[in-house]
């Protein structure tokens, strides 16, 4: 199983697709505090659908909590526009933690400093770019975890 993490997410439908994408792949969902909304606000439940009831949800009131629910041994990898390395590149295992950062600034450069040989980025190929949704950056990641763990 892979955790999906949120860091401070701004968007209700974002984080009520990515809900979805957890609860359709057995995924767990952490939100690390402060969120953007309120975890009962109709746009996520809505994004969410039916499938919100069944996901497996956590909420952190901030970034050391989660560290110390999950510990410094297992794998985290922090999705950023801030780096060149690929995502192609990384090799993702079970119960890896892949962290995603709020839709309008991303991970803070601190948490990226600390974990550069960590850091992933999804490759644009479009000369107009800056870079994708959230809820889209968290699927393709996901994705490519699941396919490469199937294997």
């Amino acid at each position: 199983m892979l955790d999906i993490v949120l860091y401070q997410p701004e968007i209700p439908p974002n984080t009520g697709n990515i809900g979805r994408l957890c609860v359709s792949n057995d995924l767990r969902l952490h939100l690390v505090e402060p969120l953007g909304f309120e975890i009962s606000d109709k746009q996520l439940k809505r994004s969410g659908m039916d499938y919100w009831q069944y996901l497996n949800l956590t909420i952190h009131k901030d970034w050391n909590e989660l560290i110390s629910f999950f510990g410094e041994s297992r794998n985290y990898w922090f999705f950023t526009t801030k780096t060149e390395k690929s995502f192609w590149s990384a090799e993702f295992q079970e119960n890896d933690i892949l962290v995603f950062g709020p839709e309008t600034r991303g991970l803070p450069e601190e948490l990226l400093n600390q974990n550069p040989q960590r850091c992933l980025t999804i490759p644009m190929l479009g000369k107009h770019k800056r870079s994708l949704n959230l809820s889209t950056s968290a699927g393709v990641a996901v994705y490519e975890a699941l396919r490469q763990i199937s294997l």
